[in-house]
């Protein structure tokens, strides 16, 4: 899946484009297992089986990534989560936000054909992750959500929970080398209440320390359930 992104450094705006030919999503990646098994818990609540280990890496279509600003999914019980997303081009690794986008009542079956069956919404900018690496801890992961009332935030946390983007490309490619065109949502924070769906979501990578930011928004389709 060819996906475009404009990377910044120095001032210089430079557009990158990159063929994704393997994409993975990492599941239960956060650092505290206390904050583990508190998603674990969210997600038992709404029927989904507790994970055989932690990490767990799940393969999905590659064709599964857009950049669009619209998803279509089948019936009313899908939502999203703000993750960060990484992928290698000319053997540098980047970093971005998608969002894990996920059919919650199919998940209670199948956690893989849960994330399988949603398109999964990716960012248009990027940063080169050496320039994040050292102050990656201080990067914020955010998600807002469209409710009733209007906008409501859904997700805040720092990036730094979660295991590092190379801490789980090492241990998913067991020794290879990075290859170009590999990409992975590298897990997600706690939601802010119950996990819920919604008319639209925006997500967002928040750099405090370079003072710049990363955001998607996304409108969801709701097609109809035939019997």
């Amino acid at each position: 899946m060819l996906l475009s992104f404009d990377t910044n450094t120095e001032g210089h705006t430079e557009r990158l484009a990159q063929d994704i030919t393997e994409m993975v999503v990492a599941g239960w990646a956060g650092r505290d297992r206390d904050a583990i098994e508190h998603h674990i818990d969210e997600l038992a609540a709404i029927g989904v089986p507790r994970p055989s280990k932690v990490p767990l890496f799940y393969r999905v279509a590659a064709s599964s990534l857009t950049q669009t600003e619209q998803i279509q999914v089948l019936g009313d019980q899908t939502s999203g989560e703000a993750e960060p997303f990484v992928f290698s081009l000319q053997g540098e690794l980047y970093v971005t936000v998608a969002s894990d986008h996920t059919d919650r009542k199919l998940e209670a079956h199948s956690v893989a054909l849960s994330k399988q069956i949603c398109a999964k919404p990716v960012a248009h900018h990027a940063w080169r992750w050496r320039e994040v690496r050292e102050h990656w801890g201080q990067v914020r992961l955010c998600s807002w959500i469209q409710g009733e009332d209007g906008e409501e935030q859904y997700q805040e946390g720092p990036a730094g929970s979660l295991v590092s983007p190379e801490e789980l490309l090492d241990q998913y490619l067991g020794g290879r080398v990075l290859p170009d065109g590999l990409a992975m949502s590298c897990g997600t924070v706690s939601v802010i209440g119950a996990i819920r769906p919604a008319g639209s979501l925006k997500i967002a990578l928040h750099d405090p320390v370079l003072g710049r930011r990363i955001e998607h928004q996304y409108r969801i389709n709701v097609l109809p359930e035939v019997a």
